[in-house]
């Protein structure tokens, strides 16, 4: 057996290779990939560590195998209760991880092809939310435009729904990234360091210029500050989607028990683009899609686009006939 399987530090100095040099030098990660890893890596040597009775110290290569990383995405869904994507999610970090051990360290091929042979696990991908046109009125209406809070809450919403953006991309929206004059943009900074320009629409680019005379922000500052003048969190804007949905739902009842986020709004851009007559490739390029392919999804929950869809077509004419196996092998396969 390869002394080099059997030593912690070569396991613990591949593990910061891997981050130090392949992630951030040499692939230029971005921060929010490399805090999954890392985030994916803690729970693994946490769990190792209870498992194996074992400190991430002194974790060989040899305890880096199939039998552990199964074990771990056993546990992160059985007892974590983790979803299915969140599962694959950690899986693509130790896969990456086996890629780089695999060059780096050619004794431990056979464990990283091993590893590499875990597939990612099948689920069902439920259909995308939107909603109506008059329920999303109803939500970008229901903040108190009397308040503070309520202006910028205002700002949020109208930003979401015309601009189709990720919650990081809105919360990491700046005042020098609106385009107010000319062809009305702004220019969000999405996943992977990817950079988008999306266009305003007129009623997107009044409110956003009454706020910006209103309350004199910088070119450096937040175009969505929370009440200390910091950019606002993932939470809180959740919190206050919840609230204007709350709100409306006194004028939209139909809103009333519906799971409703800001990635909700998203969805709801991109089917209101669609049914609007839109190109599916123009729409990906709005989203900040990498392949139009992701972009298909939308088609799916659009009953109305498949009934016209199935009127230009007849039904086909084909007289019916009953299949009659041909032998038990046959017979066996059909009973299946």
């Amino acid at each position: 057996m390869n002394s080099l399987l059997d030593q912690p530090s070569e396991f613990a100095s591949l593990v910061q290779r891997f981050f130090l040099e392949r992630l951030m030098q040499q692939k230029n990660a971005s921060p929010r990939t490399i805090e999954a890893y890392r985030d994916t890596f803690r729970l693994l040597l946490t769990f190792a560590e209870q498992r194996l009775h074992k400190s991430p110290a002194v974790l060989t290569l040899n305890d880096f195998n199939t039998t552990l990383i199964l074990s771990f995405l056993d546990y992160l869904e059985k007892e974590r209760h983790n979803s299915v994507r969140s599962r694959n999610a950690r899986l693509a970090a130790v896969h990456s991880f086996s890629r780089y051990l695999a060059l780096q360290c050619p004794p431990a091929l056979l464990l990283a092809q091993q590893i590499l042979a875990i597939p990612t696990k099948r689920y069902e991908k439920p259909l995308l939310g939107y909603l109506s046109v008059d329920e999303m009125h109803a939500v970008l209406d229901a903040p108190n435009a009397d308040t503070w809070f309520g202006q910028r809450d205002r700002i949020m919403l109208a930003m979401l729904y015309n601009t189709g953006a990720r919650v990081s991309e809105l919360t990491g929206i700046r005042v020098a990234d609106v385009n107010t004059v000319g062809a009305p943009s702004v220019q969000l900074h999405g996943k992977g360091r990817k950079q988008r320009t999306v266009p305003l629409w007129k009623e997107t680019l009044l409110q956003i210029r009454r706020w910006l005379k209103q309350q004199n922000l910088q070119q450096d500052q937040p175009l969505l500050p929370n009440r200390y003048g910091q950019p606002m969190t993932r939470a809180n804007v959740a919190e206050r989607m919840a609230l204007a949905v709350t709100t409306a739902q006194i004028l939209c009842p139909q809103l009333r028990g519906r799971h409703i986020t800001p990635h909700s709004i998203r969805h709801t851009t991109a089917m209101h683009l669609l049914q609007s007559g839109v190109d599916i490739t123009v729409i990906a390029l709005w989203l900040g899609h990498e392949s139009p392919s992701t972009t298909h999804g939308y088609i799916e929950i659009d009953l109305a686009m498949k009934e016209r869809a199935l009127a230009t077509i007849g039904p086909p004419e084909f007289k019916n006939a009953r299949y009659h196996p041909s032998d038990t092998l046959l017979e066996f396969l059909e009973s299946l």
